[in-house]
C-alpha cells in the first residue's frame, strides 16, 4: 500500500501530528512543498485554519496533484476552529476527489491558548487514528 503524509505547519503544531501519523503508518512526513511522486492509496493531509481557510501552500499542493489518489484523509490542529476538513473538501471536490469522513483534529497552541498542545496524548491519538485507517 502506498501511503503519503503531507502537511503545512507555520508554528510546528501540525508537523508534530504529521510525524506521529507518518511513524505509525511507516511513511515519511513531508511538507506540501513536495508534490506526490506517484499514485497514492492513502494521502494523509494536514493543515491548520488561517483566517477561516487553509494556507495558499495547501491550495497549491492540492491543485498540483496529477496522480491517482484513492483516499484522502484530513488531519488538522487549531486553537479555535475544530477542523480544516470543509476547506480541503471543497478543493478536492474541484479535482473530482472526495475526502474521507474519518478525520483527526486536535488543539494546537497559539499565543496564550492551549499551551503545550499538541501534547504526547494528542500524538498518540493521531498515531492510533492512522493505524485504524490503514487496517
Amino acid at each position: 500500500m502506498n501511503i503519503a503524509v503531507r502537511y503545512y505547519s507555520r508554528g510546528g503544531n501540525t508537523k508534530k501530528i504529521a510525524e506521529a501519523i507518518a511513524e505509525a503508518v511507516g511513511a515519511e512526513a513531508k511538507t506540501v512543498s513536495e508534490p506526490l511522486a506517484g499514485d497514492v492509496d492513502i494521502l494523509f493531509l494536514g493543515s491548520a485554519p488561517y483566517a477561516f481557510d487553509v494556507d495558499d501552500e495547501v491550495k497549491k499542493f492540492i491543485g498540483g496533484i496529477h496522480v491517482s489518489v484513492s483516499k484522502v484523509v484530513n488531519f488538522s490542529t487549531s486553537a479555535a476552529v475544530k477542523s480544516t476538513r470543509k476547506y480541503v473538501e471543497k478543493l478536492f471536490a474541484e479535482k473530482g476527489l472526495s475526502v474521507a469522513k474519518e478525520e483527526f483534529s486536535c488543539r494546537g497552541a497559539f499565543a496564550m491558548l492551549h499551551k503545550g498542545r499538541p501534547n504526547e496524548d494528542d500524538q498518540k491519538a493521531a498515531a492510533d487514528f492512522a493505524r485504524k485507517i490503514i487496517s
